[in-house]
Protein backbone atom coordinates (compact mmCIF):
# COMPACT_ATOMS: atom_id res chain seq x y z
CA UNK A 1 0.00 0.00 0.00
CA UNK A 2 1.34 3.51 -0.65
CA UNK A 3 0.67 6.89 1.31
CA UNK A 4 -0.19 10.04 -0.35
CA UNK A 5 0.06 12.87 2.57
CA UNK A 6 -0.75 16.26 1.74
CA UNK A 7 -0.60 19.09 3.90
CA UNK A 8 -2.88 21.94 3.43
CA UNK A 9 -3.09 25.45 5.59
CA UNK A 10 -7.04 25.28 6.24
CA UNK A 11 -10.07 23.72 5.89
CA UNK A 12 -11.61 24.55 3.08
CA UNK A 13 -8.73 23.17 0.89
CA UNK A 14 -8.72 20.31 2.32
CA UNK A 15 -12.50 19.92 1.61
CA UNK A 16 -12.00 20.60 -1.79
CA UNK A 17 -9.30 18.67 -2.29
CA UNK A 18 -10.89 15.65 -0.96
CA UNK A 19 -13.85 16.82 -3.20
CA UNK A 20 -12.00 16.88 -6.55
CA UNK A 21 -10.68 13.53 -5.23
CA UNK A 22 -14.30 12.32 -4.95
CA UNK A 23 -15.45 13.57 -8.77
CA UNK A 24 -12.23 11.73 -9.68
CA UNK A 25 -13.83 8.58 -8.90
CA UNK A 26 -11.36 7.70 -5.57
CA UNK A 27 -12.98 5.42 -3.14
CA UNK A 28 -13.56 7.06 -0.33
CA UNK A 29 -12.41 4.75 2.08
CA UNK A 30 -9.39 5.67 0.65
CA UNK A 31 -9.22 9.45 1.17
CA UNK A 32 -9.12 10.33 4.67
CA UNK A 33 -9.11 14.14 6.47
CA UNK A 34 -6.89 14.90 9.39
CA UNK A 35 -7.20 18.00 11.50
CA UNK A 36 -10.14 19.64 13.55
CA UNK A 37 -13.61 18.05 12.99
CA UNK A 38 -12.07 14.82 11.14
CA UNK A 39 -9.89 12.14 12.23
CA UNK A 40 -7.23 12.67 14.81
CA UNK A 41 -3.35 11.70 14.36
CA UNK A 42 -4.29 8.82 16.70
CA UNK A 43 -7.34 7.65 15.62
CA UNK A 44 -5.96 7.67 12.09
CA UNK A 45 -2.99 5.56 13.58
CA UNK A 46 0.14 8.27 13.05
CA UNK A 47 2.63 7.19 15.37
CA UNK A 48 3.18 9.01 18.23
CA UNK A 49 7.02 8.60 18.76
CA UNK A 50 6.81 10.59 22.19
CA UNK A 51 5.36 7.44 23.39
CA UNK A 52 6.87 4.53 20.83
CA UNK A 53 10.37 6.05 22.45
CA UNK A 54 9.43 5.89 26.07
CA UNK A 55 8.14 1.96 25.78
CA UNK A 56 11.39 1.57 24.26
CA UNK A 57 13.32 3.13 26.90
CA UNK A 58 11.00 1.24 29.94
CA UNK A 59 11.92 -1.99 27.86
CA UNK A 60 15.17 -1.62 27.54
CA UNK A 61 15.85 -0.68 31.24
CA UNK A 62 13.54 -3.85 32.23
CA UNK A 63 16.97 -5.57 31.26
CA UNK A 64 19.65 -3.28 31.19
CA UNK A 65 19.16 -2.12 35.49
CA UNK A 66 19.82 -5.62 36.58
CA UNK A 67 22.27 -6.29 34.69
CA UNK A 68 23.82 -3.15 35.32
CA UNK A 69 23.47 -3.59 38.67
CA UNK A 70 25.26 -7.99 38.96
CA UNK A 71 27.85 -6.07 36.69
CA UNK A 72 28.45 -2.99 39.32
CA UNK A 73 27.97 -5.68 42.26
CA UNK A 74 30.33 -7.71 40.84
CA UNK A 75 33.11 -5.80 39.00
CA UNK A 76 33.20 -4.39 43.33
CA UNK A 77 34.04 -7.95 44.23
CA UNK A 78 36.26 -8.90 41.92
CA UNK A 79 38.46 -6.33 42.35
CA UNK A 80 37.68 -5.14 45.69
CA UNK A 81 37.96 -1.06 45.56
CA UNK A 82 37.07 0.92 48.71
CA UNK A 83 35.78 3.59 47.26
CA UNK A 84 33.66 4.32 50.27
CA UNK A 85 35.54 3.43 53.39
CA UNK A 86 32.04 4.51 55.96
CA UNK A 87 30.10 1.26 53.84
CA UNK A 88 31.80 -1.49 54.96
CA UNK A 89 32.83 -4.01 51.89
CA UNK A 90 29.33 -5.33 51.45
CA UNK A 91 28.08 -1.62 51.29
CA UNK A 92 30.94 -1.00 48.82
CA UNK A 93 29.21 -3.85 46.58
CA UNK A 94 25.85 -2.57 47.18
CA UNK A 95 26.88 0.69 46.20
CA UNK A 96 28.65 -0.42 43.19
CA UNK A 97 25.65 -2.32 41.86
CA UNK A 98 23.20 0.72 42.04
CA UNK A 99 26.03 2.67 40.31
CA UNK A 100 26.03 -0.11 37.59
CA UNK A 101 21.78 -0.28 37.68
CA UNK A 102 21.98 3.63 36.75
CA UNK A 103 24.34 3.08 33.99
CA UNK A 104 22.04 0.76 32.81
CA UNK A 105 19.44 3.52 32.68
CA UNK A 106 21.33 5.75 31.08
CA UNK A 107 21.91 3.64 28.25
CA UNK A 108 18.46 2.72 27.91
CA UNK A 109 17.53 6.26 27.78
CA UNK A 110 19.88 7.02 25.21
CA UNK A 111 19.92 3.71 23.15
CA UNK A 112 16.01 2.88 23.56
CA UNK A 113 15.21 6.37 21.90
CA UNK A 114 15.54 9.04 24.71
CA UNK A 115 17.62 10.91 22.32
CA UNK A 116 14.70 10.95 19.65
CA UNK A 117 12.87 12.38 22.79
CA UNK A 118 14.89 15.37 23.31
CA UNK A 119 15.55 16.19 20.17
CA UNK A 120 12.45 15.31 18.20
CA UNK A 121 12.66 12.68 14.61
CA UNK A 122 10.40 11.24 12.31
CA UNK A 123 7.93 12.77 9.46
CA UNK A 124 5.15 11.41 12.11
CA UNK A 125 6.44 13.83 14.61
CA UNK A 126 6.35 16.68 11.80
CA UNK A 127 2.75 15.92 10.83
CA UNK A 128 1.72 16.09 14.25
CA UNK A 129 2.96 19.18 14.86
CA UNK A 130 1.22 20.51 11.88
CA UNK A 131 -1.80 19.04 12.98
CA UNK A 132 -1.47 20.98 16.40
CA UNK A 133 -0.65 24.33 14.40
CA UNK A 134 -4.43 24.26 13.02
CA UNK A 135 -3.32 22.40 9.28
CA UNK A 136 -4.93 19.99 8.14
CA UNK A 137 -3.57 16.51 6.11
CA UNK A 138 -5.08 14.85 3.16
CA UNK A 139 -4.13 11.40 2.78
CA UNK A 140 -4.49 9.25 0.12
CA UNK A 141 -4.05 5.23 -0.31
CA UNK A 142 -4.03 3.18 -2.65
CA UNK A 143 -1.58 1.21 -5.57
CA UNK A 144 1.25 3.16 -7.43
CA UNK A 145 -0.97 4.66 -10.48
CA UNK A 146 -4.00 5.21 -8.28
CA UNK A 147 -1.09 7.88 -6.18
CA UNK A 148 0.07 8.55 -9.65
CA UNK A 149 -3.34 10.14 -10.84
CA UNK A 150 -4.56 11.85 -7.06
CA UNK A 151 -0.68 14.03 -7.00
CA UNK A 152 -1.86 16.24 -9.86
CA UNK A 153 -5.04 16.39 -8.82
CA UNK A 154 -3.86 17.39 -4.96
CA UNK A 155 -1.31 19.54 -6.70
CA UNK A 156 -3.67 21.97 -7.61
CA UNK A 157 -4.78 23.39 -4.07
CA UNK A 158 -1.11 24.22 -3.74
CA UNK A 159 -0.53 21.95 -0.67
CA UNK A 160 2.46 23.30 2.02
CA UNK A 161 4.03 19.97 1.58
CA UNK A 162 3.32 16.68 -0.55
CA UNK A 163 5.16 13.55 0.16
CA UNK A 164 4.63 9.42 -0.59
CA UNK A 165 5.12 6.53 1.37
CA UNK A 166 5.52 3.24 0.97
CA UNK A 167 3.80 0.78 3.65
CA UNK A 168 6.03 -1.61 4.51
CA UNK A 169 5.62 -5.34 3.36
CA UNK A 170 3.80 -7.91 5.50
CA UNK A 171 5.61 -11.16 5.07
CA UNK A 172 2.78 -14.23 5.06
CA UNK A 173 3.59 -16.62 8.06
CA UNK A 174 4.85 -20.14 5.49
Amino acid sequence: MIYLIAVLSDRMQAEAAYSALEEAQFTMDAVTILGKGYKSADEFGLIDPASQAWKQVRLMMFWLMPFGFIAGFGFNAVTGLDTFPWAGTLGNQILGGLLGAGSGAMGAFFVGGGAGLAFGSGDALSYRNRLNAGKYLVVVQGSDPEIRLATPIIRRFRPENIQGYQAPMVKAAS
